[in-house]
C-alpha cells in the first residue's frame, strides 16, 4: 500500500505546485497567501509518503484529498484534479491493501511449505 499511495501524494505535491503558479495569475489573492496555502499543502504531501504505515497516516491522506478538491473555490479546475486524484487516492489504498494481504499469504504459505 505504502507505495501506491507514496505515488499519489507525490503526483499530488507537483500539482499542487502548479496550482499555485496559476492561482498567481488566475486570483487577486496575494503571491504570500498563495504560497503559504500551497507550500504547507506540498509539505504535508511529502511528510505523508514517511507516514502512511502509522496509525492515521491514511486518515491525514484523505484530507489532504478534501483540501485539493476545496482548492476549487480558487481554480475551478482543482475540482476536477481534486476528484481525479481522490480516486486515485482510494485505488491506492484500495488496491494496495490487497496486494498486502496477499503478499503476507504468500510468505505464510512459503515458510508454511519450507
Amino acid at each position: 500500500m505504502r507505495t501506491l499511495c507514496a505515488s499519489t501524494l507525490i503526483g499530488e505535491f507537483f500539482v499542487i505546485g502548479f496550482a499555485g503558479l496559476v492561482a498567481m495569475q488566475l486570483t487577486d489573492l496575494s503571491a504570500a497567501t498563495i504560497w503559504t496555502v500551497s507550500g504547507i499543502a506540498m509539505l504535508l504531501s511529502v511528510l505523508l509518503c514517511g507516514m502512511l504505515n502509522r496509525p492515521g497516516g491514511v486518515q491525514l491522506g484523505w484530507a489532504l484529498q478534501i483540501g485539493l478538491i476545496a482548492s476549487g473555490l480558487v481554480i475551478p479546475t482543482m475540482y476536477f484534479l481534486g476528484g481525479v486524484f481522490a480516486a486515485l487516492w482510494w485505488a491506492s489504498v484500495h488496491f494496495g491493501r490487497k496486494i498486502d494481504e496477499a503478499k503476507a499469504r504468500f510468505a505464510a504459505e512459503s515458510s508454511a511449505a519450507g
